[in-house]
């Protein structure tokens, strides 16, 4: 009989396998968050590159977005049935060749293609690197420190694709915005097949009606949220035809999505996920917080652009210490949440979010400072660095390893839908601001009275904007107090 000893070289070089593996998940998390802001700054250049109107030029972004909201969940349960590493694979190879086609883009429709493909690649890849967290990482500290970096990829994602834009598009050319991708995601894809231990395919089938009604619904709910917000110059699209017909399919499809759900054996979204009041609880809070991330990120934006003329570049650079302190403040909660639960952290973070935004709606002037902006803006950053690792680690609590696809995407659904309503809500709030204050002053030639008008307008309307992002952190409190008793047991695995 012949005893096998685990000596510690094995254990090390397990340690090591871990760490690659983790940063093969982190890296391709990063990829698919960035992908939403890296070709924000780049719109002029391929405007001009590709001849797109003005109307089609915001497609670029949301051809990504609608295909990577729309699909997340079929992406997450596509993980539990083929096995993860497999779809993990297959969506970065995905996204990378879409990745390049669209760098090599020489039409707009090409282009709007390329980004719709990218989305359904996203929407394999997000899922199912959460779900490889739960099920690569033991419980423990070990799948805690795992967690934390996934979330502080997801939360500084948007902040690095603007910086990193920046740079591309001033450095290179915008093409490179999509072919940095290409080298990224091939490299990954390999050594992921080498780290990431494989699954076999599960019994089990697609639920068709589950997978039609519920990516039809979440594709047009972020569609018709896309396209709703009142613009720049105060026209209300709320009530457009596409609209409300996209808003009204949302809502009949995800209602059959709901019923389909009930009733079959193979849900897309099995029932039992939602009986948890805290994993429930811990979505409704995603959701509040893509709305928060998505408003500060576009409307902070365009105000230090806009308002106070900084380039693409420097403009993307003033995030870095918002993105410096979501990275510091994950890694310090880390070590927090074995030793006071989720629960406190949670609590904290809104606090801080909505302090930190009431705080920035009242520095948002034309003649303010950078100074004065980076203080409230590290407060929300900080606020953001405290929610994200407590609300992975509760949507996945006491998932089992079949549904850990599923509980993953519904998370990253919550955000990107969470995101589409913070945009249309809170653009609609801001755009309306200005066109009242502007009026009788912005239709008139554009002197320096002119200028001045447009500029208090502006800084009026992202005032408003930010104290309405602040309500939404007071939801998110109210949600985390009444919802969330998960206890620390239940995230240890003890």
């Amino acid at each position: 009989m012949t005893t096998t000893i685990v000596s510690a070289p094995d254990k090390a070089d397990t340690g090591r396998r871990l760490g690659v593996a983790l940063l093969v998940i982190a890296t391709a998390q990063l990829m698919v968050v960035l992908d939403a802001t890296v070709v924000t700054v780049a719109l002029p250049h391929i405007q001009t590159a590709l001849g797109f109107s003005g109307n089609g030029l915001e497609w670029v972004v949301n051809a990504y977005v609608v295909t990577l909201g729309g699909l997340l969940l079929l992406g997450g349960r596509a993980g539990d049935l083929f096995g993860r590493r497999r779809m993990f694979i297959t969506g970065l190879l995905l996204f990378s060749a879409a990745s390049l086609a669209g760098g090599l883009a020489t039409s707009a429709t090409w282009l709007l293609a390329a980004r719709a493909v990218q989305g359904v690649g996203g929407a394999i890849v997000a899922p199912t690197a959460l779900s490889l967290v739960a099920t690569t990482f033991p419980e423990g500290p070990a799948r805690n420190r795992a967690m934390g970096v996934y979330s502080a990829m997801s939360a500084i994602g948007g902040a690095i694709g603007l910086v990193a834009g920046g740079l591309l598009v001033t450095y290179a050319s915008w093409r490179w915005v999509l072919f940095v991708n290409v080298p990224f995601g091939v490299v990954v894809a390999f050594a992921a097949r080498a780290v990431l231990l494989g699954t076999a395919p599960r019994p089990g089938r697609f639920d068709a009606l589950g997978a039609v009604t519920g990516t039809g619904g979440v594709a047009a709910l972020v569609y018709g949220l896309s396209q709703a917000a009142t613009t720049p110059d105060g026209t209300s699209h709320w009530g457009d035809a596409n609209v409300v017909a996209a808003l009204a399919a949302s809502v009949v499809l995800l209602a059959l999505f709901g019923v389909f759900s009930w009733r079959s054996p193979h849900a897309l979204l099995p029932v039992r996920l939602l009986r948890d009041r805290d994993r429930v609880g811990a979505n409704l809070i995603m959701l509040g917080v893509g709305a928060v991330v998505g408003g500060v990120f576009f409307f902070l934006t365009l105000f230090v652009q806009e308002v106070w003329g900084y380039s693409a570049l420097r403009a993307g650079v003033a995030f870095l210490p918002f993105t410096i302190v979501m990275l510091v403040t994950t890694a310090v909660v880390t070590r927090l949440v074995p030793r006071v639960g989720v629960r406190p952290l949670l609590v904290t973070g809104a606090v801080l979010i909505a302090g930190g935004l009431y705080w920035l709606s009242g520095v948002t002037t034309p003649h303010g400072t950078y100074a004065g902006l980076v203080a409230p803006m590290l407060i929300v950053g900080t606020g953001l660095g405290v929610l994200f690792l407590p609300l992975s680690l509760v949507a996945l609590a006491r998932v089992g390893e079949a549904d850990s696809g599923a509980a993953s995407s519904l998370l990253n659904t919550g955000r990107q839908v969470g995101a589409s309503i913070g945009l249309a809500v809170l653009g609609t709030v801001a755009w309306t601001v200005v066109a009242n204050r502007g009026r009788g002053h912005l239709g008139t030639a554009r002197t320096a009275s002119w200028q001045a008008a447009y500029q208090n307008a502006l800084a009026a309307g992202f005032d408003r904007a930010f104290l309405v992002a602040a309500g939404t952190a007071v939801l998110i409190l109210v949600v985390a107090i009444t919802m969330i008793r998960v206890r620390r047991a239940d995230l240890d695995g003890s």
